[in-house]
């Protein structure tokens, strides 16, 4: 989402003369109370909520799952790869 993008959802979202207001799944002002309730953890997700969106079809939810695990399959690799290099590193400055 661009700049202007990104001003124009806000100002639909708090018009022009913006006045507070809870909005799910964006903001919210939580009370003393629930915080407590919640551990008083400070995490958003424990309060905001979900938004509102568009429905997934399965297939699509399949193809982005699919997405998401090749990216993890290839960060894993890349994980590994670095992992012998560091430990090569630490080998060679504990040999030397």
């Amino acid at each position: 989402m661009s700049g202007e993008e990104t001003a124009s959802k806000l100002g639909e979202i708090f018009g022009s003369e913006p006045v507070y207001r809870d909005i799910t799944g964006l903001c919210k002002a939580a009370t003393l109370a629930e915080i407590e309730a919640q551990g008083w953890s400070l995490n958003p997700g424990r309060y905001v909520g979900v938004a509102p969106g568009e429905e997934v079809s399965d297939e699509d939810f399949k193809e982005q799952f699919e997405t998401l695990n090749e990216e993890l399959a290839s960060l894993n690799a890349q994980a590994r790869e670095l992992e012998q290099t560091i430990a090569a590193n630490v080998a060679g400055i504990l040999g030397a």
